[in-house]
């Protein structure tokens, strides 16, 4: 996969040398291009940003050194490939563990982390004209400038790729995985030594029994994902809950109401 980034930060983005993107670029998955928005600016102070139309607070980036960046970007590709325009935006869709997979399936992504008030909108809107746009929020916040989130979802995007984890099969069972334990939240984990600060491992996962294990971590599953997540229970499609499920969430106060999806009937049930 080729990743480019175009930042007036550069060195905002170091981080994708290092851990599993660092090893991914090492291993030549990954082929992470990062360019400065300012080499594409034509005066002596590199401007890239101006007062806004129409008032109000804060600089806007001007349309002009986005323009030719991303010309030259995308005239480096090779053949007719051509890259899906990722947009770290407050206002865009969330960022969800499915586009994290749908987006390591595409072989050219280019980032625009925006800093002040965004990007001109004619420039999101020329290149959605040509190319697959997605304007992308990683949260219910705002930052200070789109780094941070490209750091976010390349390193979930590039976990992803094959030949990055070492166990092929470490990111199935993940939290939010596309059909993944109907969408619950990930349990706890344990390694050794067996007693750490006078706390234990929990009996089953030393009984070498694959069965009660895979329904205990099931059940803790379930425990964390209503105790943080208890959306992800109410919006669960019932039919991906088995019988065991099905008495785990009554154990926790929940049941299927008229339209068969579950909802909690007793808060008060410990957890």
């Amino acid at each position: 996969m080729r990743l480019d980034v175009v930042t007036i930060f550069p060195e905002y983005l170091e981080p994708l040398n290092l851990s599993l993107v660092g090893k991914a670029r090492d291993r030549g998955r990954l082929d992470v291009r990062i360019h400065d928005l300012r080499e594409w600016t034509h005066d002596k102070h590199n401007t890239v940003d101006d007062t806004p139309y129409g008032g109000g607070p804060g600089m806007v980036m001007k349309p002009e050194p986005w323009g030719e960046a991303l010309d030259a970007v995308i005239e480096s590709g090779e053949g007719d490939v051509r890259p899906v325009l990722v947009v770290p935006t407050p206002s865009g869709k969330p960022f969800t563990q499915q586009l994290a997979v749908e987006l390591s399936e595409q072989p050219w992504l280019v980032f625009t982390p925006a800093r002040y008030e965004g990007i001109d909108r004619r420039v999101i809107e020329e290149y959605g004209d040509r190319l697959d746009v997605r304007e992308v929020s990683i949260g219910d916040y705002v930052l200070a400038g789109g780094e941070a989130p490209v750091l976010v979802m390349v390193e979930a995007i590039a976990r992803l790729l094959p030949g990055v984890l070492g166990n092929a099969e470490s990111h199935r069972d993940d939290s939010f995985a596309p059909g993944a334990m109907a969408d619950l939240l990930e349990g706890p984990v344990y390694t050794k030594p067996p007693e750490w600060r006078d706390r234990g491992i929990p009996d089953v996962l030393l009984s070498g029994h694959h069965g009660k294990i895979a329904r205990w971590r099931r059940d803790e599953a379930f425990r964390r994902t209503v105790r943080n997540r208890p959306d992800l229970i109410e919006r669960a499609d019932p039919a991906a809950f088995d019988k065991k499920d099905r008495e785990m969430l009554s154990i926790l106060g929940w049941a299927p109401g008229p339209d068969g999806r579950f909802g909690r009937v007793a808060p008060d049930v410990e957890e």
